[in-house]
């Protein structure tokens, strides 16, 4: 279920073809002019209302910080795949504009799940302007491809970054490969998910969705809290 209190509004992503409009949904009612906005993008297999997402900002706002979910502009037009990389750059660019317009004194965060964290890696090693990253469960390589990483822009990325992995999660195996390459990042942490998989399900424990994304909040909201 959605937040009754999101704020829907469109955001244009000036793509090469010509623009086009996506969905954003704000929510959070922090009094402080300068508390963080956290932009959410979803994973390339689930759109910006997953509950997992909806889970997660709530939790996210009940700690005092504004959020942001957006939508891809694939994923806007009805598409299950994604499209080109610079077209989800595009989008990253452009929501982080629109928060800078309402909230010029707010420290922005991109947060993504997969795809859509991996997208705001590549849209930061660009130039991006945000305070620090996070990333629910970066996709390192396809499962069972540790021979592709999806490694070699990390090190250009300039602000903090917190990579939240399942132990699990076959995008990550193995697990010293994924700790080397974070560890070749400038500035950048992991928190395990202990038996989680990549979508931080945990064999055994079946848990909704929107409980599981609620349960990451704290530890996304501590590391924003010290980056800051």
């Amino acid at each position: 279920m959605i937040e009754a209190a999101e704020e829907r509004t469109r955001v244009t992503v000036p793509l090469p073809a010509g623009e086009v409009d996506v969905t954003a949904a704000w929510g959070g009612d922090a009094d402080e002019p300068d508390a963080p906005v956290v932009a959410i993008a979803h994973g390339a297999g689930a759109g910006m209302d997953h509950p997992f997402l909806v889970g997660f900002a709530r939790g996210l706002q009940e700690r005092g910080l504004r959020t942001v979910r957006f939508a891809f502009p694939y994923s806007e037009a009805g598409r299950r795949m994604p499209g080109p990389a610079a077209h989800a750059i595009l989008a990253w660019r452009a929501v982080v504009a629109a928060i800078r317009l309402r909230r010029p004194d707010a420290p922005v965060v991109a947060c993504g799940k997969s795809y859509g964290g991996r997208m705001a890696s590549m849209a930061a090693a660009e130039g991006l302007a945000v305070s620090s990253l996070v990333y629910l469960g970066y996709p390192l390589h396809p499962p069972g491809r540790p021979d592709s990483p999806r490694i070699a822009h990390l090190p250009s990325v300039r602000p903090p970054q917190l990579f939240v992995e399942g132990t699990k999660d076959p995008f990550v195996q193995p697990v010293g490969q994924f700790e080397d390459a974070v560890a070749a990042c400038r500035d950048a942490r992991i928190v395990w998910i202990d038996g989680g998989g990549h979508s931080f399900e945990v064999a055994g424990r079946k848990r909704p969705a929107e409980e599981i994304g609620a349960g990451l909040a704290p530890l996304v909201g501590e590391f924003v809290a010290i980056v800051r």
